[in-house]
C-alpha cells in the first residue's frame, strides 16, 4: 500500500485518524482508517443472516442496532485508540435500504456531535472502490463493480467516477443469490470466496444452455435467472445448470469489462464489490485484463464485501480533500448515483492525463 502514489497532493505528512461506518445492507461495520501505516487499523463487522429468503430491511436495520455498541468498542480496541483520538466520522449515506442507512447515519451523528467532530458523507459504491485502489496500488482503474445491488462498468473523469455499462435490470449478486434461494443448494453466502453456485458448478459436466444478453456494455440478468430455474423444473441436471449459469453470467460481464477497457484506454483493471471475492471471476477478468497488456486487481475477500474499513478510507480521502456535511443535512440517499458523488482527491489525474493511465 502506498496511498502517496495513488492519491499524490493530499497532506500525508499530517497524521489523521477517521472512523466509517457501514450499514446499507446487511453489514454493521466499523472501520478506523490513518494517514500512516498501516493506514487500515481496524475492521470489524457483524452481518444480518436471515433464516430464509432475502434481506428483511427492518429485521436487518434491527440487527444492526443491537450489534452496533459492541462492533465500536471492537473497532476502537483494535486500532488501540479511545473515541477522543478521532478526528472525524465518515458515514455510509447510501446506495442501500433505506431503515439500514438511518441505523448507521444516527450513529455517525450522535458520535459527530457527542465527540465534537466533522461528519463526513461517504458514497457506498465509491468507497469500494477506492479501497480496492488503495490495495491495489491503482491510480485510474476501469472499474468493475459487482455485488448484491450493483454490477457496473465505471472510470474516473472530469471529478467523479462515470458509469460506461450497468446491468438493465438485476445485480450479478442478486442474480446467484436468487438462484442458490430457489434451488434450495445453499444460504446464498460467500464463504471463503467461493459461492454456492460456484461450488454448485463444480459438479456439473455440460453446461445447460442459457439465455446471454449484453447489449453495448450493459448486461441483462433476469432472463438468466428465469431460464436457468425453468431448467431445473424440467429436470436438468443442477451441477450442469449452475455451471450454465456461471458461465454466462460471468462471461457477460467480463466481456462488457473488454468492452469497456477498449472505450477507455484504461491500463489497470480493479474489480471491486462482494461478488469479486470469487476466485471464479477473478481468474476470468485476469485472464481478460492480460490479453490487453492491462494490470488487474481484486482486493481481498475480507475488504471486497461490504466493511467499514472502505467507508473509514475513502472518509479519511474526503477529509483531507475537505469534505463534510452539516449533521442537519445528512439525509440518506437509497439511490445515490456515484456520478452524483464528487471525488476531489481525484483532480490531479485530469491534470496528469494521459500519463496517469500509461504509469
Amino acid at each position: 500500500m502506498n496511498p502517496e502514489r495513488v492519491y499524490p497532493g493530499l497532506p500525508w505528512d499530517r497524521e489523521v485518524y477517521v472512523l466509517g461506518i457501514e450499514s446499507t445492507a446487511h453489514t454493521f461495520g466499523v472501520g478506523i482508517a490513518s494517514t500512516k501505516p498501516p493506514y487500515i487499523l481496524a475492521n470489524a463487522r457483524r452481518a444480518y443472516r436471515p433464516e430464509k429468503g432475502g434481506i428483511h430491511p427492518r429485521e436487518s436495520a434491527s440487527f444492526m442496532a443491537r450489534v452496533a455498541p459492541e462492533v465500536l468498542r471492537e473497532a476502537l480496541g483494535e486500532a488501540g485508540l479511545s473515541p477522543r483520538d478521532i478526528d472525524a466520522v465518515a458515514v455510509a449515506l447510501g446506495p442501500g435500504l433505506g431503515p439500514c442507512l438511518r441505523i448507521g447515519a444516527t450513529i455517525a451523528r450522535g458520535l459527530a456531535v457527542y465527540l465534537d467532530k466533522p461528519l463526513v458523507p461517504v458514497n457506498h459504491a465509491v468507497a469500494h472502490i477506492e479501497i480496492g485502489r488503495l490495495t491495489g496500488g491503482m491510480r485510474d482503474p476501469l472499474v468493475v463493480y459487482v455485488s448484491g445491488g450493483n454490477t457496473m462498468i465505471a472510470a474516473y473523469a472530469k471529478g467523479r467516477y462515470r458509469v460506461f455499462g450497468e446491468t438493465l435490470d438485476i445485480a450479478l449478486g442478486n442474480l446467484l443469490d436468487t438462484f442458490a434461494r430457489e434451488a434450495g443448494i445453499a444460504p446464498p453466502y460467500v464463504k471463503e470466496g467461493l459461492h454456492a453456485v460456484d461450488k454448485c458448478a463444480l459438479e456439473g459436466v455440460e453446461p445447460v444452455p442459457l439465455p446471454y444478453v449484453v447489449k453495448g456494455q450493459d448486461v441483462s440478468y433476469s432472463g438468466l435467472l428465469t431460464a436457468a430455474l425453468r431448467a431445473l423444473e424440467r429436470g436438468e441436471r443442477l451441477g450442469d445448470v449452475c455451471l450454465g449459469l456461471r458461465e454466462v453470467a460471468y462471461g457477460a460481464v467480463v466481456e462488457v469489462a473488454e468492452r469497456g477497457l477498449a472505450h477507455t484506454g484504461k491500463r489497470e483493471v480493479l474489480l471491486v464489490g462482494g461478488v469479486a471475492a470469487s476466485p471464479v471471476l477473478r481468474e476470468k477478468m485476469e485472464a481478460m485484463a492480460r490479453l490487453h497488456d492491462a494490470r488487474f486487481h481484486a482486493p481481498p475477500p475480507p475488504l471486497a464485501g461490504d466493511n467499514g474499513a472502505m467507508i473509514a478510507w475513502t472518509g479519511l480521502l474526503a477529509y483531507l480533500s475537505g469534505v463534510t456535511i452539516r449533521v442537519e443535512e445528512s439525509r440518506v440517499r437509497q439511490r445515490w448515483r456515484i456520478e452524483d458523488y464528487p471525488t476531489p482527491w481525484n483532480r490531479w489525474l485530469d491534470e496528469a492525463r494521459p500519463a496517469a493511465s500509461n504509469d
